[in-house]
């Protein structure tokens, strides 16, 4: 049975019911292209800008919390690099098979974390969300479904939060699964039904795999043209996204979420001219397409809609269009705005 977003009145508050239009916007981090990602301003922007999901990337906090941030990894997006205090807690692991140094929130407490602020994760890029550096701390998973709940009840409309599951394999081997926490929050906020306002991500198998047998929540693949889950060594995301790798995701999830060169392969000059069949197979398997991650920014797009050596902003609503033309059911973007107004208009 497919379970995806049937946009439930589920979240408490003065909400009109409604049926979003097609393809949904997800808020990648919130407006990430234009405030400090995973952050109260740039998720309550997103649901300002028309955004129908909120996107939290969950890692683990030392005892046991679910926490908000791009990776376990924290010094790209927090002050943490500058705190004295915690100087000593810098170190080296290995994580997914490769080594990282920094920062991890697994060696942190939530009221340690809380003490942090968040920062630009591209600040040469994107200088005017840097100027917001410093003014906000790590969320949790419940203060963003808060936000989504708020957001509700402000603009009207249902907001849906998307959780993305960091390093659950890693995390699970030293002591912190992030199924059992998951499953509480969404339990506790009336999230488990197939018709919920969730749709939970991970490029991990395994983990989507036992939320199968937990929860009726809408769960989705993640996939990129390179690689393969960390958890099955034996495959990789190119037969994954073929019709049996297809047919077989479809047993424990309702949805793939794509990198936009499965579905337009750039080629050798940067340009993505022809399509694959991806989309039409994946919905012949019964799956919902989502595809990641659009952002306005040249140095993201195909050249072909790049603004030039002079622009910094290239044309991301023609790039966003290709997609809408094909029929998928969802798009991550860290420009909400932009992808909003795209949709009202394509053809």
């Amino acid at each position: 049975m497919i379970r995806y977003i049937l946009a439930a009145m589920l979240f408490a508050g003065p909400v009109v019911a409604q049926t979003p239009s097609h393809p949904h916007v997800i808020a990648h981090r919130g407006a990430s292209g234009e405030r400090p990602e995973h952050t109260r301003a740039a998720y309550d922007l997103a649901i300002d800008q028309g955004a129908d999901f909120i996107e939290p990337d969950l890692v683990m906090s030392k005892d046991g919390h679910l926490v908000v941030r791009h990776e376990n990894e924290i010094s790209e997006t927090t002050d943490v690099a500058t705190r004295p205090e915690f100087a000593d807690r810098r170190t080296t692991k290995t994580i997914d098979g490769r080594p990282v140094t920094g920062w991890f929130t697994e060696d942190f407490t939530l009221a340690e974390l809380r003490t942090l602020r968040a920062r630009e994760r591209l600040p040469a890029l994107r200088p005017a969300s840097a100027a917001f550096d410093g003014q906000e701390p790590i969320l949790t998973f419940q203060e963003v479904i808060d936000i989504a709940r708020e957001g509700s009840a402000r603009s009207g409309r249902i907001i849906g939060v998307a959780p993305e599951l960091k390093h659950p394999t890693y995390l699970a081997l030293i002591g912190l699964p992030m199924e059992p926490p998951l499953i509480e929050a969404l339990s506790a906020n009336g999230l488990m039904a197939a018709d919920s306002p969730v749709l939970i991500q991970s490029f991990e198998v395994s983990v989507l795999r036992s939320l199968d047998q937990a929860t009726d929540a809408p769960l989705l693949q993640l996939m990129s043209p390179l690689g393969g889950p960390f958890d099955r060594p034996d495959t990789t995301y190119s037969a994954m996204a073929q019709p049996e790798g297809l047919a077989e995701i479809a047993t424990y999830a309702d949805a793939i979420g794509v990198e936009t060169g499965l579905i337009y392969p750039r080629d050798a000059s940067g340009a993505a001219p022809t399509a694959t069949t991806l989309v039409a197979d994946a919905h012949a398997a019964g799956l919902k397409v989502v595809v990641w991650t659009f952002r306005a920014e040249d140095v993201f797009l195909p050249v072909e809609f790049r603004g030039g050596e002079d622009h910094e902003i290239g044309d991301m609503a023609g790039w966003l269009g290709r997609f809408y033309r094909l029929g998928v059911d969802a798009v991550f973007t860290d420009h909400p705005s932009i992808a909003v107004a795209a949709r009202s208009v394509r053809p």
